[in-house]
Formats: C-alpha cells, sequence, structure tokens
C-alpha cells in the first residue's frame, strides 16, 4: 500500500494533530499515531480542551481531588490542560529527541482573555512553562497587535512559541519581525539557541469562509469572474505567505543566528479541515507542500490524506504569480481582504474566548458535582489516576 503521509514527510512537510484529549493518551491512540502514521507534533486549542472535558468521564478522578482540595475553577482548568499536554510531552518525546529538538512538540494556549494584553500573556507564558515543565513544549500567543511584543519577550526568556491566529500577510511579516527580535535577545540573554523553537500558525480554510461569503453576497453564483475566485483565496494567501517566510529566512540578519544555532520559525498551516464539502476533503494539504513546513490536521484529514492524498512535490514555490492574481481579482470585485483578515482575527479570538468560558463553566459544574460525592470511596478512581501516571502524565 502507498504509505501517503510518509510521502508527504519526505516532502518536507511535519505533520501534526490538531487534538488532544485524556481519552487518546490513556488510549495510546496518540502514540500510535505517532508510530504508525508519522505524527510528529500535536496542538491544542480551548475549543479543543473544552470538548475534551465535556465527553470524557477520565477526568473524574481528577476533578475529586480538585473539588477535594477546594481550588478555584481557574487553578482546576490548568491543572486538568497542563496534564494532559505534560502527558502528551512525554508521548512525543521520542519525535523531539530524533529531530533534534525540530519536531516532537506539543502546544497549550494562554489564556485567550489576555490576547489583548501585553505583560499578562508573557506571566502566563512563563508559569505555563514552568508548570509543564518539558523541552518539547509550545506556549500559544496569538498574533494580536499586543501578542507581538509577548511573542518577542517570550522567547527572549528562552521560551518556545506557536505563534497562533496569523490570517493576514503584513502581520505574519511582524511575527517573524517578533521572531528574530526575541531569539537576538535571547542570544543576548545567554540562552542556548538551539533549544529554542517557534512556528507562525497562518489560518487557512477560515479565509475561505470569509472570503466565499462574501463572493456569494456579490451574486457570485452568477457571475463567472466572481465564480472563479470561490475556493482560492485560503491557499494563495498561505503561498505568498511562504514566499515571505523564504526571503526572510534567507537573509543576512537570520544567517547570523543560524550561525549561533537558532531553528528557523517554520510556517505552519491551521485550521486545514475543509468548510465546504464541495471541495476535496484535502486540498489544504495537498496545495500546501512546500519544504520546512508544518500542516496540523484533525485525525479526519490525516485519514483522508492518509487514503487519498496526492503528494506533488513543491505546491507552493511555484504558484506566487497565481496566487498573486488571485488577490488582484479579488480587489476587483471589490473584496476588501484587510477587513476580511481583521474580521477573522477578531472572530479568532472570541470564538476561543467563548469557548475557555465554556471550558470553565463545565470545570464549575463537574467539581460542584464531585464536592457533592467527595465523601465516598472511590477505588476507581484511584486506579486510573495510577495508571495516568504510569502511563506517562506524571502531574
Amino acid at each position: 500500500m502507498t504509505d501517503r503521509l510518509g510521502e508527504l514527510t519526505a516532502a518536507g512537510v511535519a505533520v501534526w494533530l490538531d487534538d488532544l484529549s485524556r481519552v487518546r493518551l490513556s488510549s495510546g491512540g496518540l502514540d500510535q499515531l505517532r508510530r504508525e502514521k508519522h505524527l510528529v507534533g500535536v496542538t491544542s486549542n480551548p475549543t479543543i480542551f473544552a470538548k475534551a472535558l465535556s465527553d470524557a468521564d477520565e477526568y473524574n478522578w481528577q476533578l475529586r481531588d480538585l473539588a477535594v482540595r477546594g481550588v478555584s475553577v481557574e487553578e482546576a482548568v490548568r491543572s486538568l490542560t497542563t496534564y494532559d499536554v505534560r502527558w502528551a510531552c512525554d508521548v512525543m518525546r521520542p519525535a523531539y529527541d530524533s529531530s533534534a529538538g525540530v519536531d516532537g512538540r506539543v502546544s497549550i494556549e494562554v489564556d485567550p482573555r489576555l490576547a489583548y494584553q501585553t505583560e499578562p500573556t508573557v506571566a502566563e507564558a512563563k508559569a505555563l512553562w514552568w508548570l509543564i515543565d518539558r523541552p518539547n513544549l509550545f506556549i500559544k500567543i496569538p498574533a494580536t497587535e499586543a501578542g507581538l511584543p509577548a511573542i518577542t519577550a517570550t522567547l527572549a526568556a528562552g521560551i518556545s512559541v506557536n505563534v497562533t491566529l496569523i490570517f493576514g500577510l503584513d502581520r505574519y511579516s511582524q511575527v517573524m519581525e517578533a521572531f528574530l527580535t526575541g531569539l537576538e535577545q535571547a542570544k543576548a540573554n545567554g540562552h542556548d539557541l538551539s533549544r529554542i523553537a517557534s512556528v507562525a500558525s497562518f489560518f487557512v480554510s477560515r479565509v475561505d469562509s470569509e472570503v466565499d461569503k462574501r463572493l456569494d453576497n456579490l451574486g457570485g453564483a452568477g457571475r463567472p469572474d466572481i465564480k472563479a475566485l470561490k475556493g482560492r483565496a485560503a491557499v494563495a494567501n498561505a503561498q505568498l505567505a511562504y514566499e515571505r517566510y523564504s526571503k526572510v529566512f534567507s537573509s543576512d540578519r537570520w544567517q547570523a543566528l543560524a550561525d549561533a544555532g537558532a531553528h528557523p520559525q517554520r510556517p505552519l498551516w491551521a485550521s486545514t479541515s475543509t468548510k465546504n464539502p464541495e471541495y476535496r476533503d484535502v486540498i489544504y494539504v495537498e496545495e500546501l507542500i512546500a519544504p520546512g513546513t508544518v500542516n496540523t490536521m484533525p485525525e479526519p484529514v490525516i485519514d483522508a490524506f492518509a487514503d487519498h492524498g496526492e503528494t506533488r512535490p513543491d505546491t507552493v514555490t511555484g504558484a506566487y504569480i497565481e496566487a498573486q492574481e488571485v488577490f488582484t481579482g479579488l480587489a476587483a470585485t471589490g473584496i476588501d481582504f484587510d477587513d476580511v483578515i481583521a474580521t477573522l482575527e477578531r472572530e479568532g479570538v472570541e470564538k476561543f474566548e467563548a469557548s475557555w468560558l465554556e471550558l470553565l463553566d463545565g470545570v464549575r459544574k463537574s467539581l460542584e458535582a464531585a464536592a457533592q460525592g467527595a465523601g465516598e470511596p472511590n477505588q476507581a478512581a484511584g486506579e486510573n489516576a495510577d495508571a495516568a501516571v504510569q502511563a506517562g502524565g506524571n502531574a
């Protein structure tokens, strides 16, 4: 059988999973993906954790103990989520070691309510780094205006960063500037640059969803020029982002950092599940194959690519002119792409904040329920806790 994910890996695309849950950890499912499907990284976000904690009984023993201790909801959420991320870091450690620290990374996001606050974001990034205490951790920081100096300061402290919620090219250039400045400061602070890593998470499918909606409002169904632009903005946007990446990471400024042991900040294609059923289910993988990139996918997309994905050598670097023509066409129709980007960034923060609040509310209810039964013996809970610790979740 064709090893399609192996071919994708050989083409320079690191396969990461956009999901995490304690069920996936305790069942061995995550380790199986690492061993059998070329998985070399994991990303999480507030929405993923909200779903994980709402669906599983695997958290009950820890919730009971947290309820007995009378901890706050905020502390309980951090205990639950960092436990999972620490465990996942241990599962992915072989990929980290074999890649000399490039892959094998697991991401956890700062509280999304801090997205527009620089100093609290840096403080929380440091707290998460200390709390999880694994070298293959990524701290996710959103690429808001307030997030940019937080990215620099966090990297300067020697902490690896996954920059999230990038939608536009100009903001991406600012992210790369924040990265370079952060590494320069880290070097001045005496940190080993070879131990610091970063990715820049460029969101893909959401761009098509927003642009297509606006094209439809212009009468896309009845105008061939508009119809021809549907489903093309997201890939074109990412391709032009890679063009900017290639220029920055071939500069003399970058070479000086590389000579000091630094790893480049790889582009990471996020939001890669196809939202429009009319589009090919692996379009945001097949059309974004380029050396030195990461594609983080939900498991259904990983399975779909393993089943019928096509790996063509570098579908990005030869497409810059065509990609620019897409944006010329969008401008001609009256689509304000700057407004598209601003809308997506705002909505992205709002969605993650809503998921965080949902997570807090769910944990609050679970703590209350656990407190009511805290006086009852719970042998099964203890056994679950012991099993989890032995498996690597040594919280």
